[in-house]
């Protein structure tokens, strides 16, 4: 059996975080072949080489100046070329990278690889020549025949070189090695345009200084009000003439570029592409759960069209949509357009909470969990986590909250021993209100908070 993994290279010269995940897990497949592939320039080839030690003896390198400047769908093609001739039983990808951070990859390499498609990946409880069976963050166990391709969360951690391992080889392909047709590779192919970007200071809020003894008061009051919208939703003055809304969850976004946007029920991949083929839109605005973005993905490359992911804003000059979203893990926002009709923009809409408030826990509270856990029960709060209290396995995985877990948007949420890193601020932003409680008054989450609370865990939460 053999299994490839595609891999990046991130900003910091490391691996992917959800890449490196994907690699471990093929790497635990027994009597499996793994093969790691990559794009990008020559420079890559001693990152790979340095991750042939851990298991691997084959690593491809897709380098080429016609594969630069590609967007997820330019470089779904150009990877597609190198599966089909590698032939392998199984692709493994992370979920996303934390450069563009908009998981269209992998359910775009599948259609064009024509492989089967499992997405969120927690855990691979089969496999064989024949089928693969996983658990999926959202939607389950789910099996798919083989050849097929899996997305994969951040489930393990990668592991080490032994002392005693040698490095493999690593191959060079250019586009004449896997007779790519270069006009859709690279920025030639690739249908969406960044037109600007800029620092990301969405989110931003006035923080007001409350003493500990007023939380609760804080926390009830704000119940009782209805959450705000701190994304902006502001109609253009001019309109599209027809766009489609996924299901309802994007409709509000779609209302600011459309007077009447339809609503289409979200449906298989390959049901989506007729409606859209036969109601020929301008734009088509899809939600943000695990679901939209898998079918959307898949939508784009069937019909070879643009998708921006994970847009906090819409716009149009009545011709073209225009589409905001945040990029390099929140850190700045883009804005991007698309060069084919119709436009597809997956929108940041939130999952439904179970709770009106959320008790967020981070590194700085570590040592405090149990306390915490008993003021979230007494208000009624569920617990959520940062990446780092995940990472360091203080909390599962699933509470995590931020740009590589979930979005949330209670009516209160209470942000306990967190710093303010920008990936988590993106996951909380929709929240009505914020309410920081950090020992360290610098500290940027308040600049993202209605109210502050410049105290340690245990003057802040009274539990008596």
């Amino acid at each position: 059996m053999r299994i490839l993994v595609c891999i990046r290279q991130g900003l910091d010269g490391e691996i992917n975080p959800f890449d490196a995940c994907a690699y471990e897990e093929a790497l635990r497949v027994k009597d499996a072949e793994v093969v790691i592939i990559s794009m990008g320039p020559l420079s890559v080839k001693d990152f790979l080489l340095r991750l042939t030690r851990l298991g691997t003896k084959r690593a491809i390198l897709l380098s080429d100046r016609a594969f630069s400047g590609a967007d997820t769908l330019a470089t779904a093609y150009t990877l597609s070329l190198a599966v089909k001739r590698l032939a392998p039983d199984y692709v493994f990808c992370g979920r996303q990278t934390l450069v563009g951070d908009t998981a269209q990859t992998g359910a775009m390499l599948s259609v064009y690889a024509e492989m089967g498609l499992v997405t969120n990946v927690m855990s691979v409880c089969s496999i064989n020549e024949v089928q693969i069976t996983c658990k999926t963050r959202d939607m389950g166990e789910i099996s798919a025949p083989s050849p097929a391709l899996i997305t994969v969360e951040r489930i393990n951690s990668l592991r080490l070189p032994s002392i005693r391992s040698k490095m493999g080889e690593v191959e060079i392909w250019s586009a004449n090695d896997i007779e790519a047709d270069v006009s859709r590779c690279g920025l030639a192919g690739s249908p969406t345009r960044v037109l600007e970007t800029k620092e990301n200071s969405s989110g931003r809020r006035r923080c007001t200084y409350i003493d500990p003894s007023e939380l609760s008061g804080v926390i009830f009051d704000a119940v009782n009000k209805l959450a705000q919208e701190t994304l902006q939703t502001t109609p253009s003055e001019k309109k599209l003439k027809k766009v489609i809304s996924i299901g309802e969850a994007p409709f509000e976004y779609a209302k600011t570029v459309c007077d009447n946007p339809v609503i289409v029920p979200i449906s298989t991949a390959d049901e989506m592409t007729q409606i859209i083929k036969n109601e020929e839109p301008d734009a088509v605005i899809w939600a943000s759960d695990s679901l939209s973005k898998q079918v959307s993905a898949q939508v784009a490359a069937k019909l070879n069209l643009g998708l921006c992911a994970d847009c906090t804003s819409l716009s149009t000059d009545g011709e073209s949509l225009f589409m905001v979203r945040p990029a390099l893990a929140g850190s700045v926002v883009a804005r991007i357009k698309s060069q084919t009709i119709p436009a597809m923009a997956t929108v940041r809409t939130t999952q439904k909470d179970t709770a009106d408030i959320l008790v967020g826990v981070g590194y700085g509270a570590r040592e405090n969990i149990d306390k915490i856990k008993e003021f979230a029960e007494k208000i009624g709060a569920e617990i959520t986590a940062t990446r780092k209290m995940v990472d360091n396995d203080y909390l599962p995985y699933d509470m995590q909250v931020g740009l590589t877990g979930r979005m949330v948007a209670p009516s209160v949420y209470v942000a306990v021993g967190i710093s303010g890193a920008v990936h988590h601020i993106v996951g909380i932003e929709r929240s009505g209100t914020i309410i920081a409680i950090n020992p360290d008054k610098d500290a940027p989450i308040f600049d993202y908070a209605d109210y502050g609370i410049v105290a340690s865990v245990d003057e802040a939460l009274d539990i008596k």
